[in-house]
This record gives structure tokens, sequence and C-alpha cells, in this order.
């Protein structure tokens, strides 16, 4: 979910901000999802990296490569568009599915995978941060929603009707 949520966050944040700041922010983040594919590469290629774990690590660390790709490209796109196309805005609520299943296996794995701290470490580090982000813009993102869904079913006598 740590892809779908930078992805969002960066959106609405292009969106609060004045004309000013908003190239400052989109490079940033450009930046940002550049040094992470970096790091992400860096370990992908280590030669440790390819030693035996009992956890598909390596093959989950593709995929983040894959969804961190994904992520600089809606955090490039989203802010150019305005009004974001229906069509954009559901192939984005599709990646944040994908991005929260997988948030949910790199969770899954890293938690089995506490062997491959030995054989292929910086491989498991990478992927105990990877799980950490996700769990916490998990979190995020669940708080948000439950926010959300309290304010369109119980609104306050005072508001404005939204729907």
């Amino acid at each position: 979910m740590i892809h779908f949520c930078l992805a969002h966050t960066a959106y609405h944040l292009h969106c609060w901000l004045p004309r000013s700041h908003q190239l400052r922010l989109q490079v940033t983040v450009f930046l940002f999802g550049i040094t992470t594919l970096a790091v992400q590469f860096y370990v992908l290629l280590r030669p440790r990296s390819s030693r035996y774990c009992s956890q598909p690590l390596l093959t989950n660390l593709v995929a983040n490569i894959i969804f961190t790709f994904f992520t600089i490209g809606f955090t490039v796109l989203l802010p150019q568009m305005d009004p974001v196309p229906l069509a954009l805005k559901r192939v984005f609520s599709v990646f944040g599915v994908g991005s929260f299943g997988e948030g949910v296996c790199t969770v899954v794995l890293t938690v089995l995978a506490t062997d491959c701290e030995d054989t292929t470490p910086e491989l498991y580090y990478l992927s105990v941060l990877l799980a950490v982000g996700s769990l916490v813009s998990t979190a995020l993102f669940s708080g948000l929603g439950l926010i959300w869904l309290a304010g369109v079913t119980c609104p306050r006598p005072d508001a404005k009707p939204t729907v």
C-alpha cells in the first residue's frame, strides 16, 4: 500500500499547494522515486541477494520495483491532468488494490523469512523496510477511510450535503 499512499499523497499535496510550489514538490517526489529505485536496483544486483533464501524475497523485490515505476508514473501524470479523467481514476484505484496486495505479500514473506537475515541481509532488511512502510500506509489509509465513511454516513447537522 506504500506505493499507492505515496502517489495519492503527492497528488493531494500538489492540489493543496500554491502554484509557485507545485513544481518543487513534483521534482522532489520524482527525485525521491528515482532514489528509491536506485536503492532497490542496488540490492537486486548485489551478488549476495541471489543466495538461497527460504522465501521468494528477490521476486517480491522485483514486484516492488515494478510498482515503484508505476508510482513515479502516477506522481508525474496525475498532477498534469486537471480534471483527472474517470478512466485514469479507475486505473489508479486498481493500482491501489494491487499495491495493497503487494504490501500484504511483502509483510507475509518478510515475517516468514527470518532465516534470510543471515544469507541475504541487504535483501532481508530492505524487505523489512518495505513491510513496515506498507503496514504504516495501510493503517493511515484505513484511518482516513473510516473518517471519510463516518463523514458520509453520519453528517453533522450543520453541514451541507456532499452527495
